[in-house]
């Protein structure tokens, strides 16, 4: 891919990371390291500096939870899970972008 297509895809992918973040987490609860981890092999991979302040605003807005979780490998982890804002907000999300998707392939009919 060209330099300058992928300049213009950044903030497209840069907006979406929060609907990709909380997809992950909806699939079951999880660590930041296991979302990076996931995020990895897509056009999401990201990391710490971005997904923590991510993290940090969603918990704000209520969208995700956290609970401690004592690990085998050393200190406790936090490992974070939807709210039930977090799904309402996930499906609202999903919804628009497939709402998005058709209007982008409906233009070219």
């Amino acid at each position: 891919m060209k330099e300058d297509t992928q300049d213009k895809l950044n903030p497209l992918r840069k907006g979406l990371l929060e609907m990709a973040v909380l997809k992950v987490i909806s699939a079951k609860a999880a660590y930041a390291a296991d979302i990076l981890e996931r995020l990895e092999q897509t056009p999401f991979k990201t990391q710490e500096g971005t997904l923590y302040p991510l993290l940090s605003k969603l918990r704000r807005e209520d969208a995700v939870g956290y609970e401690w979780i004592e690990s085998d490998s050393g200190p406790p982890r936090k490992y974070y899970s939807l709210t039930p804002g977090g799904e309402k907000t996930l499906k609202e999300l999903s919804d628009y972008f497939k709402t998005l998707q058709v209007s982008i392939n409906n233009l070219a009919k």
